[in-house]
């Protein structure tokens, strides 16, 4: 099929709720409308009435609204996936802080200072050179005063001690650097698991985790949609009973996400988790209560029941 020019023009906020109202949406507050279109976005929210709109004979999306749709329904959902990245967001902070600290606890005893300056640590297929360029672009970045501090004060300033460094260094990197730490049994080397077995988790599966969070710590960094999102970045499937079908139906949606936080919060010396499980009950059960949109999240039916979010 040939490419063509983008022939859409840009509409006015008015034009937007009339374009609106000729497919069917309903507004019942047309001046509250126009705040709401003035601070989110028509496309922003294009996202949030998708799930509205009618299919044809051939399951084709049109731009027909259901029977019943309005904008004030829409905006709800996104004011409900807006809640529901920031308690995401506050789960993986408590997370991330405790992995930096095993991390850099492990390394820092086990290897010194500047232990993650040597390539030996790590595994020999790793690319430990692009670790330490993301570290040094991490460090750079950072207006720390410890990071100024430092530099003023020791001679070899290039280099900080790893528990310095783990407190400007991002999830991605974080994540990066445990992937690339040796475990080896048989050589009694065994750096990812007495990382992993702080979280009461396999360190094959911790290192998928920690790839999965970074990628949707992003998604709600960036303020973009999550909670019907199909996941690109998924982690493995667990075989653990618990984890499979028809308990956790989908591992691509954030139900997934969140039985995973609920996991590892359980491990953190910061609190097991329960106000925060509390927050996230009490958010998503008006909205479980039909049934497409517990689908679009891969809630089971009883998911409240489930034997690792209960």
């Amino acid at each position: 099929m040939p490419k063509q020019f983008y022939p859409k023009r840009a509409l006015s906020f008015p034009e937007q709720i009339l374009h609106l109202e000729s497919n069917g949406m309903a507004f019942f507050d047309k001046e509250l409308a126009l705040k709401e279109l003035a601070s989110i976005s028509y496309y922003r929210l294009s996202g949030y009435w998708y799930p509205f709109r009618v299919r044809n004979k051939l399951g084709n999306v049109t731009d027909e609204f259901e029977l019943g749709t309005s904008f004030s329904s829409t905006t709800a959902l996104y004011e409900f996936d807006r809640k529901l990245r920031g308690l995401v967001l506050d789960a993986i902070e408590r997370i991330e802080v405790a992995v930096r600290t095993q991390f850099t606890y492990h390394i820092g005893r086990k290897y010194g200072a500047f232990g993650h300056t040597d390539a030996n640590n790590f595994h020999p297929s790793f690319n430990h050179k692009r670790l330490l360029r993301k570290l040094k672009e991490e460090r750079q970045r950072s207006s720390e005063d410890f990071i100024r501090h430092y530099e003023t004060k020791y001679e070899d300033f290039q280099n900080l001690p790893i528990w310095m460094l783990t407190e400007v260094m991002s999830l991605g990197t974080l994540s990066f650097g445990y992937s690339g730490l040796l475990n080896n049994q048989k050589l009694g080397i065994e750096d990812k698991k007495a990382v992993s077995e702080h979280f009461n988790i396999h360190h094959k599966e911790f290192g998928d985790w920690l790839h999965t969070l970074t990628y949707v710590r992003n998604i709600c960094a960036h303020h973009s949609r999550l909670w019907n999102k199909k996941l690109a970045i998924r982690p493995g499937e667990n075989k653990s009973l618990e984890w499979r079908p028809p308990l956790t139906p989908r591992n691509d949606r954030v139900f997934y996400i969140l039985l995973m936080l609920r996991h590892l919060l359980r491990a953190t010396s910061n609190g097991n988790g329960n106000d925060w499980a509390a927050s996230v009950n009490k958010l998503i059960t008006p909205v479980a209560k039909e049934k497409r949109w517990r689908a679009a999240m891969g809630l089971p039916e009883n998911w409240l029941e489930h034997p690792i979010w209960k």
